[in-house]
C-alpha cells in the first residue's frame, strides 16, 4: 500500500467531492478505512516513543467521505436489526477481541487481540488496545486512541472528535483506569496509568489542579502520568455572584515502585478514590 498516494487522492476528494465519482478516489477512500478497520493506520500516533502525539488529518477526512459514498441499509445480527451506513466490525473471533452482545464495534475501528467490549460501543476510527476492557454502557467515541491494559468503567463517554480533522481526538494511554461515568471530550490526553475517579468531567478547557504539593500546579488538556483524579470545584466570580466552577483535582500519583495492579489498589487505599 502506497500511504503517501493514498493520501493525495483523499485529500483531493475532500478538496473536492465531485472526484468522489472517479473510481480511483472512491477505492482510496475505502482503502484508508479498510486499513483503519485492520489497524494497518491510524488516526493518532507517536511521533516517537514517548514523544508527542500526531494527529492524521487526513485518515479523519477519509472517514468523512466514507460517510458519503456509504447509503443506508439494513442489517441483521441475530435477533438485533440495524438501519445505518456503516456496517458492523466482523472477524472478531480471529482477530481475538470478545464483544459481550450487545455490544457492538463499528466497521473502521480496531481493536488489538485481547480487548473486550462488554455492551458498550466503540465507534470508526477508534482503536483499542490489547488487555483494555470497554465495561458496560462505555463509549469510545469515533477516533479516540485507547491504549493496552486499561479499563474503561460503566458509564465512560470517551467523546469522538472528526471535525474538525485536525483537531486531535481523545488519548488514554497505557495503563489508565477511568473510573464509572468520567467524561473525557475534546483531544483531552490522559497520561499513562493514570487514575480517573468517578464522575471526572475533563474537557479541552478544563482546569486540572495537582493539589498533591505545597503550591497549586494547573494543566489543561492532559492529565499527566500516573496521576489520581478527582472532581473538584473551585470558586469564580460572575456579576451575579461567586460560584463553584467544575475542576479536577490531581491528589496524588500512583507509586512507580510497585507494579499497575498493586499501584492502582493501592491508589484506591490511599487516597478514597471512587470508582
Amino acid at each position: 500500500m502506497d500511504v503517501d498516494a493514498l493520501r493525495g487522492l483523499v485529500e483531493a476528494a475532500y478538496r473536492d467531492r465531485a472526484l468522489l465519482r472517479s473510481s480511483a478516489h472512491e477505492e482510496a477512500v475505502l482503502s484508508a478505512v479498510d486499513a483503519l478497520d485492520r489497524g494497518v493506520l491510524r488516526v493518532a500516533e507517536r511521533a516517537e516513543p514517548g514523544g508527542a502525539w500526531v494527529t492524521h488529518a487526513w485518515l479523519k477526512e477519509a472517514i468523512l467521505l466514507y460517510f458519503a459514498l456509504r447509503k443506508m441499509e439494513v442489517m441483521e445480527a441475530g435477533p438485533f436489526e440495524f438501519h445505518d451506513k456503516i456496517p458492523l466490525k466482523r472477524g472478531l473471533d480471529a482477530a481475538g477481541v470478545r464483544v459481550v452482545p450487545p455490544g457492538t464495534v463499528r466497521y473502521g475501528a480496531f481493536l488489538e487481540a485481547g480487548a473486550i467490549v462488554m455492551p458498550g460501543y466503540v465507534n470508526i476510527g477508534a482503536r483499542v488496545g490489547a488487555g483494555t476492557m470497554v465495561d458496560t454502557w462505555a463509549t469510545v467515541g469515533s477516533c479516540a486512541q485507547i491504549g493496552r491494559d486499561c479499563h474503561l468503567s460503566g458509564g465512560v463517554g470517551i467523546g469522538g472528535v472528526l471535525e474538525p480533522p485536525s483537531a486531535q481526538p481523545v488519548i488514554v494511554e497505557d495503563g489508565a483506569f477511568i473510573g464509572s461515568r468520567v467524561i473525557v471530550v475534546e483531544g483531552v490526553v490522559v497520561g499513562e496509568e493514570a487514575v480517573l475517579g468517578a464522575g471526572v468531567v475533563l474537557t479541552s478547557s478544563t482546569a486540572i489542579l495537582d493539589v498533591s504539593g505545597p503550591e497549586v500546579v494547573e494543566y489543561r488538556g492532559r492529565v499527566p502520568p500516573r496521576s489520581v483524579v478527582i472532581p473538584g470545584t473551585r470558586p469564580k466570580t460572575f456579576p451575579a455572584g461567586t460560584f463553584g466552577v467544575p475542576c479536577a483535582l490531581i491528589i496524588g500519583h500512583r507509586t512507580a515502585a510497585t507494579d499497575r495492579k498493586v499501584s492502582l489498589n493501592s491508589a484506591l487505599r490511599d487516597f478514597g478514590v471512587a470508582v
